[in-house]
């Protein structure tokens, strides 16, 4: 979405534009695929009603109209049995935690979403500054749990930056004057999207180029070669590279050291997910959180809390998440032996559930995914103009006060097509 938009944007300012994609298709992490007899997004994704810049790209295509618009429930698996935690009420009774514990919880939510100045936040140990607004007992038996589902130990070098950019997006619905945050989503998924995306930019004559991985790219001549690993050459008066950072300095050729040292010194973490097509529901929850240790995927989510069953063929779709360090040797595990601890760690939370019940499984393995919003990262963050003339740098460690999402990515888009407009 990030290449996609870009491209977009650069051939409304008057620019011939190609468009290079490693895939037989479009979308990267957006991208669908087909499970058992049902086509939907490789991995979860959900939009706000909040989410201004994806929804003003979706206006573009004609297709923010068809977007159904849901208020889901949120679960929490602790203590080996399932809690909803939906509402205010909810949460008052939730076991796992005191009353004070809940109000120190709460209060801690508030103050970040009324924090201003997130940079301060970045000098501060996300762990340090948790325990300290919502004390020792909420922080090991409610925070670390999902930090670790996110960031495994990795959570020990982020800032506290990145929970204040997931409280500000749980709050962007207030900030924009709606009373209510809901959950959308297109029927069709991104599928249709991508699609229509793809249509879109032929139709400005973009040249989108499937089935075309870079090897490398290299100022020549006062101009730009991208040499693809077909050994095609192609030579460009400007390129914007959009891969992750580690794998972007992988393939740019005459960049300074500390530009390179800035490309690999950016943290990520990647993702194993399943995606479980079911003959019925698990719950009527969207999100499950894990605080109960010894699962094997840091999170449940359940599609068809939000979407309509008929979008699946009647079907209910469930996605297991497991974020992992890029070099972690769990994304070299067979799929089978996955699928073995996936589906008992169901399971475990589910004593309803029966593996009889399981129409397909499909395993997603992708390294980089998330860049880390590690300490003083703003300072460090790898400029988008390079020293190599005409070569440009875009990722998502450019999101610096957002988490990744698509909206985020899109906005991302947006702010260095402006950039780039006097190029």
């Amino acid at each position: 979405m990030l290449g996609l938009t870009l491209a977009h944007r650069l051939r409304q300012q008057g620019k011939e534009v190609t468009l290079f994609e490693a895939a037989d298709h479009l979308g990267g992490l957006a991208s669908a695929w087909t499970l058992g007899d049902v086509v939907w997004d490789r991995h979860y994704h959900v939009t706000l009603l909040s989410d201004s810049f994806l929804r003003s790209i979706l206006r573009e295509l004609d297709l923010d109209g068809e977007m159904e618009w849901v208020i889901t429930g949120t679960g929490v698996y602790a203590n080996g049995r399932m809690h909803s935690v939906s509402n205010t009420l909810e949460f008052l009774r939730f076991p796992a935690l005191g009353l004070i514990d809940k109000a120190r919880l709460a209060a801690t939510i508030l103050y970040a979403s009324r924090i201003k100045n997130w940079k301060r936040l970045e000098r501060i140990p996300v762990a340090d500054w948790l325990a300290r607004w919502s004390g020792s007992r909420t922080f090991e038996r409610f925070w670390l749990p999902l930090l670790r589902s996110k960031l495994g130990e990795n959570y020990r070098k982020t800032s506290a930056a990145f929970i204040w950019t997931t409280i500000q997006r749980l709050y962007a619905a207030r900030r924009t004057g709606l009373k209510t945050e809901m959950f959308g989503y297109l029927p069709g998924g991104y599928a249709r999207i991508l699609e229509r995306f793809g249509e879109k930019l032929r139709s400005e004559d973009v040249d989108l180029r499937l089935n075309c991985p870079i090897s490398e790219v290299a100022g020549e001549d006062g101009r730009v070669r991208v040499q693809t690993k077909h050994g095609e050459s192609h030579a460009f008066d400007h390129a914007v590279v959009t891969a992750a950072a580690p794998l972007a300095a992988r393939i740019c050729r005459g960049l300074s050291v500390e530009e390179h040292q800035r490309l690999e010194s950016v943290l990520y973490q990647g993702i194993v997910c399943a995606s479980v097509l079911l003959r019925k529901p698990l719950s009527r929850f969207y999100v499950t959180n894990l605080l109960d240790e010894g699962l094997p995927f840091t999170g449940v989510i359940e599609m068809t809390a939000m979407v309509k069953p008929e979008h699946l063929k009647g079907h209910s779709l469930v996605y297991l998440p497991r974020y992992l360090p890029v070099d972690d040797p769990f994304f070299d595990t067979p799929d089978e032996e996955v699928r073995e601890v996936f589906l008992r760690g169901l399971e475990r939370m589910h004593p309803h559930f029966t593996r009889e019940d399981v129409l397909a499984f499909r395993i997603s393995r992708i390294r980089h995914v998330c860049p880390l919003s590690t300490l003083v990262c703003s300072e460090t963050v790898p400029p988008m103009t390079t020293s190599v003339p005409g070569l440009h740098l875009v990722n998502s460690a450019h999101i610096l006060n957002g988490t990744l999402n698509v909206n985020e990515t899109v906005q991302l888009a947006e702010n260095a097509a402006e950039r780039f407009a006097q190029i």
